[in-house]
């Protein structure tokens, strides 16, 4: 059987309008207003099409062949520059961007689901142009104008692609220990001087232009991330000129093989302060957490495609007699990646939603409120989608038996490519304490507030119809749950500073928990209005999701008994000899 792909585009759809009403809340955002569902799903048909034909080919053979470095220029293998230009000509990394910068002005919403398609047909491709909304974003809201009218629209449509350079041999996630200067020049560019590692899409053969997006530190920086500036490093200076970085090695890596993970030297290369000096975390956090919506929507990408083959497999392979689809332990384990996939949908569509009414609803408390919950939902969707990622990949391989392991069958290559993401842009760990210490704590649980008070009216709803009370009751519940961990959480850590970093890991798994209730609880009652037109799928959807009501949500209890268990010793750890 091929390892295939077929965009999931009913289940999409169904999502944006019938589980979050989308197209309503962009009648209220002025720009948005014109998109409708129609559009909206001519627009993924179409993306679906497009990564089938054009970007899912590539993804076995650019992983056998990979990227290869010729002195300092990096070439990719064969076929993804064209794949590049098809994907520019189409307009597709122009999707969200304005359009007085080239760009369609369409929901970040709907370029999330183009996104997910991206890759899980492609992961490795798709790395390339994922940074490019980010770096966007960051440009256009921190980059002096000069800069944005000499960069600012070829990023916005693709024609110039973006790093983020960050990471250095010395400091990896502590971004206060990074050292790379940045020197002013009576013209006011800067002279960047220092080295960094793993850094994707660096350098590469898809586009003449790439600018870095570069921390550094000015002379006269105080310690710490509080003296970190960003600067905008182009590989070609305006004159046309070679910029003076180099790109030493190209990692060799378990997965994502075609992508381009580069090790650079800056030796005095020329760059442009973006933001106020020392303010650079400041301007980088827009790009690091549109980075961190797009890997957890490469986990998703990853579960969906896992899923998909591991389902065709189970119906086509006969064991002792019959499909193995049938037998109770496969069944098990394709209920339980479909339920997690399609609620992680869900959950990963009402981040993006949160970000497209924070930028353009008409009404400021909206925005403030979704700003909010977009700030709270952005490191639950990094760390769930991209541990879920891995775990059902594994699980599909399963399904495969011992083919699963072998290369011609796809699903290693998924599990291999699936495994960084739980790494970069923070780890998933960082990812729990941003969740427990920066938007839940941080703010008195104000955020956490509005996301239970959401909750609740879902569970409320449900609780109201007969047939959906047990999902009704079960998000209660957790809502519960979360409110009363919380509030211990926050009372103990006024004591024990320690407190919230010990539970910090077992909370996000329970505040996942949480979320997946709420995802399961609202598409099970939105499959209500399909059943009239299509009541067979709008049975099995609630079945679905009522699997994971109960078979998966009673895990919940250990993971909120876990992140409030504050008194359990945590023993230090004893080096080996």
């Amino acid at each position: 059987m091929a390892y295939d792909y077929l965009a999931p585009l009913r289940d999409m759809r169904f999502v944006i309008a019938r589980v979050l009403g989308a197209p309503v809340s962009w009648a209220q955002c002025g720009p948005l207003a014109d998109c409708d569902i129609d559009t909206t799903a001519a627009v993924l048909e179409e993306a679906a099409r497009f990564v089938r034909e054009v970007v899912l080919p590539l993804n076995a053979v650019g992983d056998a062949e990979g990227c290869t470095l010729h002195g300092s220029a990096v070439t990719t293998p064969a076929g993804f520059g064209a794949a590049y230009q098809a994907y520019v000509e189409g307009g597709w990394p122009a999707l969200p961007t304005h359009p007085d910068w080239g760009g369609q002005g369409l929901p970040l919403l709907v370029d999330a689901a183009v996104r997910e398609m991206l890759s899980g047909c492609n992961h490795a491709w798709n790395m390339y142009p994922d940074l490019l909304h980010g770096a966007y974003e960051t440009l256009k809201h921190h980059g002096s104008e000069e800069l944005k009218s000499r960069y600012l629209a070829d990023i916005a449509t693709g024609r110039t692609l973006a790093a983020m350079a960050l990471t250095e041999p010395q400091a990896g996630s502590d971004l206060g220990a990074l050292t790379t200067k940045g020197l002013p020049q009576p013209d006011g560019s800067l002279r960047i001087t220092g080295s960094k590692i793993f850094i994707s899409a660096a350098d590469h053969d898809l586009t003449e232009q790439i600018v870095h997006l570069v921390l550094c530190r000015l002379p006269d920086a105080p310690p710490g991330s509080k003296g970190i500036s960003l600067a905008l490093v182009p590989k070609l200076l305006p004159d046309g000129t070679r910029n003076s970085w180099t790109v030493d090695s190209l990692e060799h890596k378990m997965g994502i093989h075609a992508s381009a993970t580069c090790a650079l030297r800056y030796e005095g290369a020329t760059g442009w302060l973006i933001g106020q000096p020392n303010r650079g975390l400041a301007a980088m956090f827009l790009m690091m957490n549109s980075a961190r919506l797009h890997v957890g929507l490469q986990g998703l990408g990853h579960q969906e495609i896992a899923t998909q083959n591991a389902l065709r497999q189970a119906f086509e392979r006969v064991q002792f007699g019959k499909p193995i689809a049938e037998h109770p332990a496969m069944r098990h384990l394709l209920l339980r990646a479909q339920a997690l996939t399609e609620g992680n949908r869900v959950i990963a569509y009402r981040a993006a939603l949160a970000l497209d009414e924070a930028e353009h609803h008409a009404d400021e408390t909206v925005r403030r409120r979704q700003s909010q919950l977009a700030a709270l939902l952005t490191p639950l969707v990094k760390a769930q989608l991209t541990q879920q990622a891995f775990d059902t990949a594994s699980q599909a391989l399963q399904v495969f038996g011992g083919s699963g392991y072998t290369r011609p069958c796809g699903v290693e290559q998924t599990l291999r490519d699936c495994r960084i993401a739980m790494v970069y842009e923070g780890t998933n760990e960082i990812q729990a304490i941003d969740l427990l210490q920066r938007k839940v704590l941080a703010d008195g649980g104000a955020a956490l507030a509005l996301l239970i008070e959401e909750f609740e009216a879902e569970a409320a709803a449900c609780c109201a119809a007969p047939s959906l009370r047990d999902f009704g009751e079960a998000l209660q519940a957790q809502c519960a749950a979360a409110t009363q961990a919380t509030q211990r959480i926050a009372a103990q850590a006024k004591t024990d500073a320690q407190a919230p970093l010990r539970a910090a890991d077992a909370y996000l798994q329970a505040f996942g928990h949480l979320a997946l209730a709420w995802a399961w609880a609202a598409s099970a009652r939105a499959a209500q209005a399909e059943a009239e037109t299509d009541p067979a799928w709008a049975v099995a959807k609630t079945e679905r999701m009522r699997y994971g009501l109960q078979w998966l949500l009673p895990a919940a209890a250990g993971c909120w008994q876990r992140a409030t268990a504050l008194d359990a010793a945590l023993p230090a750890l004893v080096a080996p000899a």
